[in-house]
């Protein structure tokens, strides 16, 4: 666990229509700006905006967390029941260990705003050293959502190896068991 190493946080935005130029992608603007808001230790992003599409989603969840060296990966988008929608399935299977609880509880967070928070299906999982979050694609929905799981990533990213993460005093404050 190294105080000063530098987190690499991959930002993948899965949409058809903004990986086409069709609208400018606002989830993934919304996710940075949570992590500049709430992560006092230093960062780096490494952002891929993506058709949805399996092989694809695959492709670059393995090259961010492999290549790329990610301790965290938050995906945006395609966790919908529509038939593009495939984050959920790219993730499963690029994943070793499934986190089912962050999808629980973030669906859980969503029903108290939206009655159609049943509909997403996201979850999370491991890759190695890389802790991957699939959250929904709605900009307010991201911030809800990560409010709810975030005092778990920092520990969960400490269990894989990664570097320690420290909040802001503006984060939900991270939850590490005392020694």
């Amino acid at each position: 666990m190294s105080q000063t190493k530098t987190a690499r946080i991959g930002i993948l935005t899965s949409s058809d229509r903004a990986s086409a130029g069709v609208y400018e992608d606002k989830s993934g603007q919304a996710i940075e700006a949570v992590f500049n808001e709430w992560l006092k230790s230093p960062w780096e992003k490494v952002y891929r905006l993506i058709p949805d599409d399996r092989a694809t989603l695959e492709k670059t969840l393995i090259e961010l967390c492999d290549a790329e060296g990610c301790c965290l990966v938050v995906t945006t988008g395609g966790t919908g029941p529509a038939p593009r929608d495939v984050t959920p399935e790219a993730t499963e299977a690029v994943c070793h260990k499934l986190m089912p609880g962050f999808g629980e509880l973030m669906r859980a967070t969503s029903l108290k705003f939206v009655p159609t928070a049943i509909l997403s299906r996201q979850t999370a999982g491991i890759r190695g050293a890389s802790l991957i979050v699939n959250l929904p694609g709605k900009p307010k929905s991201i911030r809800e959502c990560l409010e709810a799981v975030f005092p778990a990533i920092p520990y969960c990213i400490d269990l894989i190896g990664g570097p320690f993460l420290e909040a802001t005093p503006a984060a939900p404050q991270p939850f590490r068991p005392k020694q």
